[in-house]
Parts: C-alpha cells; structure tokens; sequence
C-alpha cells in the first residue's frame, strides 16, 4: 500500500459517523480510500446530512505524530496487517503501533479480569502469563490495572501485546506508565484510537472486541457479575474463540463473573497445562464468514426511487435494538443493491449504525 492510499484510510476511518465495517464497505464499492473520500458527501447529503471527510493535512499530522514517537501505522489490506485479524468484518481499518509487530504472528491468550483484583488473583494471573509464554504464546490484555498488569508483567520477557482504548501515546491508567514503557520496548502496543485521543468510557468496549479477535483463547481469571471482561469474553466467544475461566468463592464478589461463565458454558481451568490443552485444540480459531452487502463488481448506478425506498423502510423498522440486514431485505421488497446504498446512505449522515453480524440499529441520540 502506498503512501498516499494509508493516509486516505486515515482520513477515511477519522471522518465523522465512519466505522470500521463502514470503511471496508466503502473500499470494496469504490476500490480503493480515495474515490470512497469523493464520493462521502453527497451519499451521506442524500441520507439527509453532508458529511465532508477528515482532511489530508490532518491525516499527515497524525502519521507524522505517531512516526515521530516510533510508532508506525498497520492498516487493513496491507500485505503486513495480521491475516486472521482481517476474517473479522468488524475488525480495526487502523491500528497505530509501537513496538515489535511479528507478535501479531503468534499464537496468543488473552488474559483479563478485575481492575480491583485480589493479591492472590494478580500473583496467578502474573505467574500463568509467565508460565504460558515460556511456551511460545503471546499474552493480550489491555493495560488496565489489576490482572491486566499482573498478565503484562508476567509476560513482560516473552513477548505482550496491551490493546489500548486510548492514542496510542498515553499511558492510561497513569500508575501504569511504567509498563506501558517496557511494553514499548519488548512487546507491542496498539491502539485503534486518534493519537492524542483521552481515554473515554465508550471506546473500551471498542476497546475490547480487539482483545477478543487478536486471541486463540481468552482467560479471564476473576471479574465480577457485571464487568467489562464479561463483555470481552462474549464478543471472543462470538468470534470463535475459547473461553476459559478461573473458578473462585461464591462468598467473594470479583469470583461470581468467572463461575458465571463456567455455568454458561466456559471452560474451567486450574493450571497451564489444562489452558494449553485447550489451545491446542484444532480447528479452535474458526471465526463465522460476515455475511455482507458487498457492491464489488456491481451497477453502482444510483436508483432514486428504489434507494429511497429502501432508506424509508429502514427508518420505519429499525430500532435502537440491533436487527439483521437481511431480515430487513425480507421487509422492505428491495434489492441487496438498494439496501446497501441505503444503509451507507443513512450511515453517513449518522442515522444508523453498524454492529458485528451484519445487523443496523438506529443511532440513540437521534
């Protein structure tokens, strides 16, 4: 990929209202970042608001900013973006990276849990970290403090990725700056965020469905009834990853997320050996094919009538809660062409939203 296409995808994942599903949508109807950029205005103006893409001067500052820390770009497409990564329909358009990126070519454990964890969790979650990279995996968690540190810390000479939700040039938690440094130096951090973006409650589930796809097994070693590493650890069993749990005390809240999902159907496990056992399970990694709206190769021509067709149906029977594309094909009497103009359309002028699994829902605060 030449300089030129990176910085449009820069400018194209930065655009207001544009994601990363949307943006592999506009690459695969357009062919490449820069007819997408001229087309965005008038399909967002036509979905009801005029979107303008993010300029090129600010898509060279932020590659300037990041190239000047020693950072570097990875972005989807490109012969070095981590193939497994790119099977996921909603996985990052661009990540920023520091540090060492053939540990993306390694098998990897996530390990997650509780920010206020216990001494006796954080010692176990350090000590299986160090335990597993011995043995040639690499540890992805995402610099939180508790067992995300101790998961860190005991990878720390074996290779660790940290999964930021934050730019990708501040240590957050500020406590945790230290190892976000030796992180830099041995491991790999990445971030899907601006540089120079604070961290923010919204962006760690975005956050987390990374952790999710970057792993061929997810460990979460103590966590609470209602916890983000809950969240983290459905969106990794929804993209067919394995998910295994450390069982705790019922009298101790931060143990009731892990039995939860030992209930629901999560591997138990006490010791490395049983973790590695798992991992070596064929086959393991088999994220489902995204069904979706392709328009490569089509007529792009645009159908007035029928897109504005498909746009009114959409609005009448979209909710806030999620729906599958295809069911609304079934409603709306339109073509898979149509329907996807009109979800891009609407999207644009952020109407709508995308979710992993083909599905749309309403924007909330409209």
């Amino acid at each position: 990929m030449d300089h030129k296409e990176l910085l449009n995808r820069i400018r194209l994942i930065r655009t207001p209202t544009i994601g990363p599903i949307t943006s592999r949508q506009l690459i695969r109807r357009y062919g490449n970042a820069s007819k997408a950029l001229e087309a965005i205005p008038e399909l967002s103006k036509r979905g009801g608001k005029k979107i303008i893409p993010t300029t090129y001067d600010l898509a060279e500052k932020e590659f300037a900013s990041l190239a000047n820390i020693g950072g570097f770009f990875l972005a989807y497409g490109a012969d070095d973006y981590p193939e497994y990564l790119s099977r996921f329909e909603d996985s990052p358009f661009i990540l920023s990276c520091l540090g060492h990126s053939h540990l993306l070519s390694k098998p990897t454990l996530s390990i997650i849990g509780a920010r206020n964890a216990s001494i006796n969790s954080c010692k176990y979650a350090e000590k299986i970290a160090s335990e597993i990279g011995k043995l040639g995996y690499v540890v992805v968690s995402g610099m939180a403090r508790g067992i995300d540190r101790s998961a860190h810390e005991g990878a720390l000479n074996f290779g660790t990725i940290a999964v930021l939700g934050n730019g990708i040039n501040i240590a957050y938690p500020s406590q945790n700056k230290d190892i976000y440094l030796k992180i830099k130096e041995t491991g790999l951090v990445l971030s899907e965020m601006p540089f120079g973006q604070m961290p923010a409650a919204r962006f760690f589930p975005q956050r987390n469905r990374i952790i999710a796809a970057l792993s061929i097994g997810c460990l979460v070693v103590e966590a609470a009834f209602k916890s983000g590493s809950l969240i983290t650890a459905s969106q990794a069993a929804d993209k067919g990853v394995t998910v295994m749990a450390i069982p705790g005390s019922p009298l101790d809240p931060r143990a009731q997320g892990c039995n939860k999902l030992i209930s629901e159907g999560a591997y138990l496990v006490q010791s490395v050996d049983e973790i590695v056992s798992l991992l070596s399970v064929p086959e393991i990694r088999t994220p489902k094919p995204p069904i979706q709206l392709s328009m490569e190769g089509q007529n792009l021509e645009y159908d007035e009538i029928q897109t504005e067709t498909a746009r009114i149906c959409i609005m009448e029977k979209v909710s806030h809660v999620p729906i599958d594309i295809d069911e609304l094909l079934n409603w709306c009497h339109v073509s898979a062409q149509d329907m996807s103009t009109a979800v891009l359309e609407l999207e644009l002028a952020g109407l709508i939203q995308r979710h992993y699994g083909n599905r749309i829902s309403r924007i909330l605060s409209v």
